[in-house]
C-alpha cells in the first residue's frame, strides 16, 4: 500500500480491531444467545452473516474484480468451527486490503477517493457495528467506540448511504433532520422531501439554521442510534419527534 494513504490505514487497524472484538463476544455470549440489535437473529446467525460479508468483499480487492458478483450463501458451520471460519475470513480481508496497491481498480457502490478507500472504510463500519450487535448479546451491551470513527461513520451513513435513490428516508413535505455531535463538533443538515433521496450537508452556514428535528449527543451514541443500534432516547431528540422515528422505520439500508 503507499506510505501515503493514512486515512486507509487506520480503516484497516479499525478493521483489524473491529473484527476481533465481534469474535471475542460471540465466544463469550456463545452461539445460541440472542441478539438484541438483530431480532430473530442468534450469535450464529450474526457470525454467519459477517463470515460471509468479509470473504465476499475480500474477493473484489484481492482478485481486482470489477464487476458486482452476488454473495454467496454463506456456511453452515457451527460451534468452534464458525468461530475459526470467521476469523479466518476476517484475517483474509484485512490481509487482502494491506498488501493490495493504491493503484487498485475494482468494483464498489458509492464515490470514494479509491476503490481500496473505498472497501477499507466501507468493511471497518459494517465490523464495528456488527461487533456492536455481538456485545448487544452480553450483560454489558455494546461498548464505546472511538469518537472520531464514530463521526465518520455517521458521515459515511448520511453522505453516502442515504443519497443513493434506493433509500427509503421519504417525507409528504419537505423536512430538515439535523445531526450534531457533542464530542467532535461535527454537524450534518439532512434535506428530505418525497421525491428525492435525502441530500445531506457537512457543517457549513446551515449548522445552525431551523430545523423540524435534531439529534444530538456522543458520537458513538449517535452512529449507534443512527443504524438503529440503539434506541432514540440513548440521544438527544430536539423538535419532532415524529420525523425521528421516521428516521427509525425507513433507514435501514
Amino acid at each position: 500500500m503507499d506510505a501515503d494513504s493514512p486515512k486507509t490505514t487506520e480503516y484497516i487497524e479499525a478493521l483489524e480491531a473491529a473484527g476481533r472484538g465481534l469474535a471475542d463476544a460471540a465466544a463469550e455470549a456463545g452461539l445460541d444467545a440472542n441478539v438484541p440489535t438483530c431480532p430473530g437473529w442468534r450469535v450464529r446467525d450474526l457470525v454467519r452473516h459477517i463470515a460471509m460479508v468479509h470473504r465476499w468483499a475480500a474477493a473484489y480487492v484481492s482478485e481486482a474484480l470489477t464487476e458486482y458478483v452476488p454473495a454467496d450463501g454463506g456456511t453452515t458451520l457451527d460451534g468452534e468451527e464458525l468461530l475459526a471460519h470467521y476469523r479466518e475470513g476476517h484475517a483474509l480481508l484485512v490481509a487482502a486490503l494491506r498488501e493490495a496497491p493504491e493503484s487498485l481498480e475494482c468494483w464498489s457502490f458509492f464515490p470514494a477517493p479509491s476503490p481500496l478507500a473505498f472497501w477499507a472504510r466501507r468493511q471497518a463500519h459494517e465490523t464495528a457495528v456488527h461487533r456492536a450487535d455481538a456485545e448487544s448479546a452480553l450483560a454489558a451491551g455494546p461498548g464505546p467506540l472511538d469518537p472520531a470513527f464514530a463521526a465518520d461513520g455517521i458521515d459515511e451513513l448520511l453522505v453516502r448511504f442515504h443519497a443513493r435513490d434506493r433509500s427509503r428516508v421519504r417525507t409528504p413535505e419537505p423536512r430538515t433532520l439535523r445531526v450534531r455531535t457533542t464530542d467532535t463538533g461535527d454537524v450534518w443538515t439532512v434535506r428530505l422531501t418525497a421525491t428525492e433521496p435525502p441530500r445531506t450537508e457537512r457543517g457549513g452556514q446551515g449548522a445552525d439554521g431551523p430545523a423540524d428535528t435534531e439529534l444530538s449527543g456522543p458520537a458513538d451514541q449517535l452512529y449507534l442510534a443512527l443504524w438503529n443500534r440503539l434506541p432514540l432516547d440513548a440521544v438527544t431528540v430536539t423538535g419532532d419527534e415524529e420525523l425521528a422515528r421516521l428516521w427509525r422505520e425507513t433507514s435501514a439500508v
